[in-house]
């Protein structure tokens, strides 16, 4: 059998890892939280923010199958500024984005040792964020994490609990019907569709949307799947409807017992104690959900401490960042000291808002939709890219590629894309309080502007220095292999 054979993956596996992707339980409470609406905005986000992503990452990362990802498409297509300011949004994404991720730690702790209240209280989440953020910051420069538990992660902190909550939602369900007074209540067609008198109903769907953040790196499983051009559109499409399934079906389950007004967005264990009350069982149950989804998410976030540092690494080496920043240096773990500290210094100043604001499931959006808008930049250079790209390089290889022939379906796709968007960027900053919205705009202005100032001062010298520094490095590294010989 052939070694290319051998590397080749099937439709089932590729749909597999195109979902584990950007399965979590975190967002379940965001889409419940809309009650019937959830559908609508599922379909929105499918139809025009993951199915064109998708789409648009398999064309460009087929015909740049180098290493590189994002960064490398825009690179190529609209030039390195543009490609530096790629890789330092997905880095510093990150920053709000891990602050969300480690909010939700303070209330799972708190229902693991069984007091609720614990658990939605500001100060208490802003203190579990920094003491155990910086104790995985630090494991993590000293030990190699990346080995330690990144699957454990996936089965603790995703897949186990997304089982109990669906078979302890659909028990509840079974026993009391629809539930008048939850998120839900009884079905009617206006419920189905978002209230555009009343702009607040949208003030989820970025954290809706931001379900599917992510799915655009499938498409590094490409050169290894079979028959690409035919089973990629079709394979994530296919894992699109699975996620949406596992999310909505979860969601409705959640939004039917839940008390109208009392969701609680970064507390993922409050359904179960309810579906828990609902049928007769004991409470120890949501303690140990807790405490399972709380190692699942240490692991996970363990992984992703020095994983998106890797792009930053690497554009440090190639002189767009100053050589004093030290961010080009690893260790023998492959983690870079300096960038891991200066991230960890940041998210800890981005986890400061639990200690201002008192509201928690306030913060979790505020945070959330901050992630989103970094994001949506990075989306927009990427539709720009594929448009720049059939312009430019009509002449290259495309082994998948939207639309047989012509550039009108590229067009249409990347307009759905961009159209949608700009309507999640509305519907955040629209929905938000006039303070929530600046500091979302603040936020993600900052982190835009950034890179832009610094490419604008970038000196010959740095890539020079740079290039200096891993030599002497590297002969150092040489002389301590020959003297433990």
């Amino acid at each position: 059998m052939s070694e290319s054979k051998v590397s080749k993956m099937g439709l089932g596996t590729f749909i597999g890892l195109t979902m584990a992707l950007c399965a979590t339980v975190r967002s379940i409470p965001t889409l419940a939280a809309v009650g019937w609406t959830l559908i609508f905005y599922s379909i929105f986000a499918v139809l025009f923010f993951a199915g064109p992503i998708s789409m648009v990452s398999g064309e460009l990362s087929t015909m740049l199958p180098q290493e590189g990802g994002p960064q490398l498409w825009v690179k190529t297509a609209l030039g390195s500024k543009w490609g530096f300011v790629v890789a330092w949004l997905l880095w510093v994404q990150m920053f709000p984005g891990m602050v969300m991720v480690a909010s939700t730690l303070g209330p799972l702790l708190g229902n693991t040792f069984g007091n609720v209240e614990l658990g939605n209280n500001h100060w208490f989440v802003l203190a579990c964020i920094l003491v155990i953020y910086w104790i995985i910051t630090l494991l993590n420069l000293k030990f190699d994490m990346a080995k330690v538990g990144g699957n454990i992660g996936v089965w603790l902190g995703v897949y186990i609990p997304v089982v109990i909550m669906f078979v302890l939602g659909l028990l509840a369900a079974f026993k009391v019907g629809l539930v008048s007074n939850g998120y839900l209540g009884a079905f009617s067609w206006s419920k189905a569709f978002p209230d555009l008198e009343h702009v607040e109903s949208l003030k989820y769907l970025a954290g809706i949307t931001f379900i599917f953040v992510g799915i655009e790196m499938s498409s590094v499983y490409m050169p290894r799947l079979k028959d690409a051009t035919k089973n990629y559109t079709k394979g994530v499409f296919i894992a699109l409807i699975g996620l949406v399934l596992l999310n909505v079906i979860n969601a409705m389950l959640v939004a039917n017992v839940v008390p109208n007004g009392k969701m609680e967005l970064a507390n993922i264990t409050q359904p179960i104690l309810i579906d828990c009350q609902i049928l007769g069982l004991p409470e120890v149950i949501g303690n140990i959900f807790s405490f399972m989804v709380f190692i699942g998410v240490l692991l996970q976030l363990s992984a992703w401490v020095t994983g998106p540092s890797k792009t930053i690494i690497q554009v440090a080496r190639e002189g767009f960042l100053p050589p004093k920043f030290g961010f080009h240096k690893e260790n023998k773990y492959g983690v870079s000291k300096n960038v891991v500290l200066t991230q960890s210094i940041v998210i800890s100043l981005f986890a400061l808002l639990y200690g201002v604001m008192d509201d928690v499931s306030a913060v979790f959006l505020t945070l959330t939709n901050a992630t989103t808008v970094i994001y949506c930049i990075v989306y927009v250079l990427i539709a720009i890219s594929l448009l720049e790209m059939r312009k430019k390089h009509p002449e290259l290889n495309r082994p998948y590629r939207i639309g047989k022939s012509g550039n009108f379906f590229a067009w249409v796709i990347s307009c759905m894309l961009i159209f949608s968007i700009v309507v999640v960027v509305f519907a955040t900053l629209g929905t938000a309080t006039m303070s929530d919205a600046l500091l979302v705009t603040a936020i993600a202005v900052v982190m835009f502007v950034i890179p832009l100032i610094i490419n604008h001062f970038k000196k010959d010298s740095w890539n020079t220095a740079v290039e200096a520094s891993l030599e002497e490095n590297l002969d150092e590294y040489s002389d301590q292999v020959t003297n433990s010989h």
